[in-house]
């Protein structure tokens, strides 16, 4: 028999390209930066101020993630966040909860709205998009009942030190709460790429009908999914609350573009074509590294929804791109086994 044959050089630089060519811009563009501020950018405490800031935007990127490998959008990311963050600061300030248990309220809280996001897509069939922007109107209505439209702000003895704790501790020198990106984040990597629930999921994100025709229980899996997207969220809002230490019933829409950014930016990366959390973190990353640098030279207030915006489209044409590539070359190399589907339609 003929041994097949090796790859081509072009399909290994286009490979390598395709998987690491987000990495080497993070790296790029860090060193740009650095040499532009010397002074300023390559030290510890620009770093660790980078960190801080894009930990809450890194975990809904995360969170957001998961739906996106079952092909779905989950657009009440950014008023599950409000609604989190004040609901948090609500308990512990002014009904008195111990923080531990107002902690873990919230957190189950937003796997169950996540829960019903899910629902709401597969039993009532309403497109992700709708249904979810509808249900975030809602939770936007509920932060607003909750607060009277007025900041939720601490007493005269303000929050308790655990609390504030949670995103002010240092680790190894670093803030706690990139740990926690770090920690989600070898989680998603575990569920997606090493579990049958992740498998299924890219199943149905690549071709719902054939994911039903081989026994994929297609609608539990993606109320599996919004739950879990819900679960970060409520976590994301715990630490929020635990960053800003006033509860605004405001806050929360900024996060929800770049959260998309990262996790469609992320399905172009590692693993180009799908979604996966590795991709979405290296994505958080030079989102992170781009907005510190154009932020300390300078930038006028509207270039970082502009520097966003942007990079969305470019992200959803990269993963497009990186969709159908995939599928070109499974079709004409029959002999290639692919990791998995994609989890973003092109």
């Amino acid at each position: 028999m003929t041994p097949a044959p090796r790859p081509r050089t072009g399909h290994r630089l286009g490979h390598l390209v395709g998987a690491y060519g987000l990495l080497a811009l993070t790296a790029v563009l860090f060193l740009a930066f650095s040499l532009a501020l010397p002074d300023t950018f390559p030290t510890l405490d620009n770093i660790s101020a980078v960190l801080s800031n894009q930990s809450v935007p890194a975990l809904l990127a995360l969170g957001a993630t998961v739906p996106v490998a079952a092909g779905k959008f989950d657009l009440s990311l950014g008023y599950g966040l409000g609604l989190a963050h004040v609901m948090t600061m609500r308990l512990v300030v002014t009904e008195g909860w111990p923080w531990p248990l107002a902690c873990l309220a919230v957190v189950l809280g937003g796997a169950a709205v996540g829960a019903v996001n899910g629902l709401v897509v597969e039993f009532a069939r309403i497109d992700s998009f709708i249904a979810t922007l509808g249900t975030g109107s809602v939770m936007y209505a509920c932060t607003g009942w909750l607060t009277g439209g007025a900041r939720v702000v601490p007493g005269p003895h303000g929050l308790p030190a655990g609390f504030t704790a949670l995103y002010d501790s240092r680790f190894l020198g670093l803030p706690v709460s990139a740990f926690y990106v770090l920690a989600l984040t070898a989680v998603l990597w575990v569920v997606l790429e090493r579990l049958p629930l992740g498998r299924y999921l890219y199943v149905i994100g690549s071709n719902r009908r054939a994911a039903d025709l081989v026994g994929i229980r297609s609608r539990r899996h993606v109320v599996h999914a919004f739950t879990g997207s819900g679960l970060v969220v409520g976590v994301a809002g715990v630490l929020l609350a635990s960053q800003q230490q006033i509860g605004n019933p405001s806050v929360g829409m900024d996060y929800l573009l770049p959260a998309f950014v990262g996790a469609l930016l992320g399905s172009t990366a590692v693993r180009p074509g799908r979604a996966n959390a590795l991709g979405t973190l290296v994505a958080v990353t030079v989102l992170a590294v781009g907005l510190a640098g154009i932020g300390q030279l300078g930038a006028a207030f509207w270039v970082t929804p502009l520097f966003n915006g942007g990079t969305l489209l470019v992200a959803v044409g990269l993963a497009g791109y990186a969709a159908r590539r995939q599928l070109r070359r499974r079709r004409t190399d029959p002999r290639r086994t692919p990791h998995g589907p994609p989890g973003v339609t092109p």
